[in-house]
């Protein structure tokens, strides 16, 4: 319940992957169509910057296309990719700083679980004023992220926007469910932290939790 035609389309995208495999370009260029708007969002949350987000979304790809016959299981597609453009992600970062996004109610939530409360509330700002006022936290937001390390980052970002399990966070990371889970709550905890500093609470701009 909830899935985007793009979500029912990629659950059933086994065969074009399988095709994929055996150097079809045209399946090819249908796996990069059916998955480019995901990972460009993940590189650009991750740096803020378009020009670097194509740059590395693009390298991605290119990988993903020369690497993709090694792929033994075609289940395990999805963490693969992502696996690909984390690593070219902190490979950027290393010479880099960027900026990302996360959204103010997770900052603030003690629940370290999968849950729909992890969605971005920001649609719900359907008043100019607290439009204004959530691009506002938003800004504080990344700049507040980039106080963090890049492991509790990466972490922040495929939960709290591209909506992984942390059972697909762990694979891609090739780190245990527990270690996703501390990363996240610490991640998080340095976040509040970090805002507390800054003077900025969920009281103080009125959220109701």
């Amino acid at each position: 319940m909830g899935d985007t035609l793009l979500d029912i389309a990629m659950m059933h995208a086994d065969n074009l992957i399988a095709r994929a495999k055996e150097g079809d370009q045209h399946a090819q260029g249908k796996v990069v169509q059916l998955w480019y708007k995901r990972i460009y969002n993940f590189c650009y949350k991750f740096f803020l910057d378009h020009d670097l987000a194509m740059e590395v979304s693009q390298k991605t790809f290119i990988s993903m296309c020369k690497n993709l016959p090694a792929l033994q299981d075609n289940a395990r597609f999805k963490s693969w990719l992502y696996k690909i453009a984390v690593n070219y992600c902190r490979e950027e970062v290393r010479r880099r700083k960027g900026t990302r996004s996360v959204s103010f109610e997770a900052v603030w939530s003690r629940d370290v679980e999968d849950s729909p409360k992890w969605e971005s509330t920001s649609h719900k700002m359907d008043n100019p004023e607290r439009q204004l006022q959530q691009r506002e936290l938003s800004d504080v937001l990344q700049g507040a992220l980039l106080e963090l390390n890049n492991e509790q980052r990466e972490v922040v970002i495929m939960k709290e926007y591209e909506g992984l399990k942390f059972r697909e966070i762990a694979e891609v990371l090739n780190i245990s469910e527990n270690t996703v889970k501390s990363r996240m709550y610490y991640g998080l905890d340095g976040l509040r932290k970090i805002l507390e500093r800054k003077k900025i609470t969920k009281e103080t701009i009125g959220y109701g939790f």
